[in-house]
């Protein structure tokens, strides 16, 4: 992997760790997959392992990403979910051939074709997004509270009051934030 790039933030649910390729959103926009390379490190890394990408695969990988924050975005924010965001995600579920298989340690992976593996590691993404989107998996939607970040997170903690994408980014940038203001207002 390139470490000329900034690190990947990941989650414990692949959808909006997909998202999380793109951060700061309100803010200096940070891209973390700029090149087909880059896409295929993120694959790697999420356990679906592609040999070749093109910029047109990358091109359909941010629309992905785009419709998946936008939906989890409205889903959020209990907002009607954005037509043309939804379609994409069906379109990127459907077109693909990836197969969940047990391992012997009783895990779910994903097992891709060897034609249109990027296709297929899209169609995993999408129908992750799906389960979350859709409620099958227990937790919420939440955004993250940086008013730079805003980034969809999905929230399993037990009381469901997760206010950060993650604690040691956005989390501890607002805490730091916070403790200065404090000291700038005490008395010297």
């Amino acid at each position: 992997m390139r470490t000329d790039y900034p690190d990947f933030r990941f989650g414990t649910v692949l959808a909006t760790s997909f998202t999380a390729t793109l951060t700061e959103r309100r803010g200096d926009a940070v891209e973390r997959i700029p090149t087909p390379q880059r896409l295929i490190d993120w694959l790697t890394v999420s356990g679906l392992s592609v040999g070749s990408c093109d910029s047109d695969q990358l091109d359909l990988a941010r629309e992905l990403r785009e419709a998946i924050h936008a939906t989890a975005t409205a889903a959020a924010l209990a907002e009607p979910l954005p037509e043309s965001a939804v379609s994409i995600i069906n379109d990127r579920s459907t077109h693909g051939s990836a197969a969940a298989i047990l391992t012997h340690e009783g895990q779910r992976q994903w097992q891709l074709s060897t034609a249109t593996s990027v296709e297929d590691a899209l169609s995993v993404v999408a129908a992750n997004a799906i389960e979350i989107l859709s409620g099958e998996r227990d937790g919420r939607l939440a955004l993250c509270a940086s008013l730079t970040c805003r980034a969809a997170f999905f929230d399993t903690s037990q009381s469901r009051s997760r206010r950060w994408c993650d604690m040691n980014t956005c989390g501890n940038r607002q805490k730091k934030a916070r403790y200065n203001a404090h000291q700038r207002r005490r008395p010297t």
